[in-house]
């Protein structure tokens, strides 16, 4: 009886252990960071039409995909401080390119060098900080970096004229798909990218250390500097501009970006547009959504290869990948393109978390997690969308969320005031949201972001005002149910919001204007939504207090 009830309880134990039911609770986890530049959720997995791309739905079928993840800034320099610290942008004090946190704010600690400082090889492949003074000229090295950071020696092309007209001439365009055996060295950078990630996945394959290796991904950012087959997969004629192209009637002015950086493209500038508006040609718009959407598709491709090094070199069971990006952009949504606004189009992000054994069962013996796919022979193919999450989250999440997953010793609450504090964090873990499904979305949870302008009117300097030119910021709220807005004074000697100077403000209800075309701030009848969103108190407290002076106006207006 004995024998038959010990045989019995190992064949169980063997079981259960090939089910992934025991998870151990001391297993040490590597750290897979990938990055794209300037990507909204355009991909399969968050339910896009259009997008092709089968490596990242892939990656998502067996993770956590965040549904409402969001930027704090729409912007790169300082999108990437914040969610790199942790810290909102009025804490990094960084709201253009031109300063350095640690010098300008405070001495924060990063997410890698979290990581560094409890015995992590941390690497970093591309554009993950933001080159130059944002970062200190080095990637923040030594702080975050065991060494100094790849940069793809065809990257310095990138801004020259490389883009062959049809007439054979070069020229600095916008559109710019190209033969990549035609261009300097023979390569692009995010292919430059991929096989150095691949070659330091494979030195840390034989080192005894765990890593954490963060790959920033050029693409889609301007220029579509892409190879020129990625536009076969999107047939012009397939294609469809968005049905929202026009200025909405009641936008205010400061809240409109006047897409700059396009207009400096020699192709954009042949087209004799004015400013601010434009607006540019159906045929154009279509041209560019063509190149964006290809642009997707090849960063995919990148991210397919990536992720299939992984899984070759028996890496994918013990390492946690995040995919995500630094904030959105639009595609001619409100005739608007580009980043630099609070819109949905700009801040949010694609967020997909992946723990093997945690979001996803461990595969049998032999197979793979993530084996490669040739966009351009499986754009059929079609996976699950993993676990979704529909609260609201943030990229100040996901600091103190990996630190959680990997078994660091959690980070602290910031306080309101943190610039002495070297380690806390401004966001939220959402560890819990990984390992247990959501039972239902927090109709009380809230994302944050802002934007600086010049003035009330649009300049040529609205989309990226240098700190001492900015006059207002327009901090924007996002609920499962608004996106409410506040455009206030702004002093930028000292970093400081006056909210008793309003300039503008924008209310928009999703159930009813799920596009954001349609601004109800001054119709008065929503003045309860005002004095509900003011009252909330989770909110960073240099939010709440904009949102609760504005919202006291509307209370002899408010029936509770």
């Amino acid at each position: 009886m004995f024998v038959k009830t010990t045989t019995w309880l190992f064949v169980l134990i063997v079981h259960f252990w090939e089910q992934n039911v025991f998870v151990t609770c001391n297993k040490q986890f590597n750290i897979l960071y990938l990055m794209a530049d300037d990507l909204r959720p355009t991909l399969g997995c968050y339910s896009d039409p259009v997008v092709k791309s089968p490596n990242i739905d892939q990656l998502a079928s067996v993770s956590k995909v965040f549904h409402n993840a969001y930027a704090q800034q729409a912007v790169c320099a300082p999108s990437r401080v914040s969610f790199l610290t942790s810290r909102r942008p009025d804490t990094t004090k960084l709201y253009d390119f031109n300063s350095y946190w640690r010098v300008h704010a405070g001495n924060y600690t990063t997410l890698p060098q979290y990581f560094k400082s409890n015995g992590y090889t941390t690497l970093s492949v591309g554009k993950v900080f933001h080159p130059g003074i944002a970062s200190n000229h080095s990637d923040d090295y030594p702080y975050s970096w065991s060494v100094p950071t790849y940069h793809p020696p065809s990257f310095k092309y990138e801004k020259g004229k490389v883009c062959k007209n049809k007439d054979g001439t070069l020229h600095t365009n916008l559109l710019c798909a190209v033969n990549v055996s035609e261009m300097p060295l023979g390569t692009l950078p995010d292919m430059e990218n991929t096989a150095e990630a691949i070659r330091l996945l494979e030195s840390m394959k034989q080192s005894s250390t765990l890593f954490f290796l963060a790959v920033g991904f050029y693409k889609p950012h301007v220029p579509f500097r892409i190879p020129k087959e990625y536009l076969k997969l999107y047939p012009i004629e397939s294609l469809s501009i968005v049905p929202d192209p026009d200025v909405p009637k009641k936008l205010p002015s400061v809240a409109y970006n006047p897409w700059t950086d396009l207009r400096r493209r020699e192709d954009v500038q042949a087209l004799n547009l004015s400013f601010p508006y434009g607006p540019i040609p159906k045929d154009f718009q279509l041209q560019i959504r063509q190149h964006y959407f290809a642009s997707v598709s090849y960063m995919d491709t990148q991210v397919g290869k990536v992720l299939n090094a992984l899984d070759d070199l028996g890496l994918s069971s013990n390492t946690i990948v995040v995919f995500s990006s630094d904030h959105g952009w639009s595609l001619g949504e409100h005739g608007e393109w580009a980043k630099y606004s609070n819109f949905d189009v700009a801040t949010r992000v694609p967020l997909i978390v992946f723990k093997p054994g945690v979001t996803s069962p461990l595969p049998p013996p032999g197979e793979k997690t993530f084996p490669f796919i040739d966009v351009f022979q499986n754009t059929q193919e079609r996976f699950g969308k993993g676990q979704g999450v529909e609260s609201m989250v943030e990229l100040v999440d996901v600091f103190p969320t990996l630190s959680n997953l990997a078994g660091l010793r959690p980070l602290r609450r910031c306080p309101p005031r943190s610039f002495n504090m070297e380690l806390c964090t401004e966001g939220s873990n959402l560890a819990h949201l990984i390992r247990n499904p959501e039972r239902y979305p927090s109709r009380e949870g809230y994302s944050f972001s802002q934007y600086p302008r010049p003035s009330d009117s649009i300049q040529e300097n609205s989309d990226l005002p240098d700190l001492a030119d900015i006059r207002i910021m327009g901090y924007s709220i996002r609920s499962l149910d608004y996106r409410y807005t506040l455009w206030v004074g702004f002093d930028p000697g000292q970093c400081l919001h006056n909210m008793t100077d309003l300039h503008a403000g924008e209310l928009y209800i999703l159930a009813e204007d799920p596009g954001q075309d349609n601004n109800v701030f001054n119709e008065l009848e929503h003045g309860a939504v005002l004095h509900k969103l003011g009252m909330e108190r989770s909110w960073p407290d240099s939010l709440k207090h904009h949102v609760m002076y504005f919202s006291n106006s509307f209370k002899s207006n408010v029936v509770l």
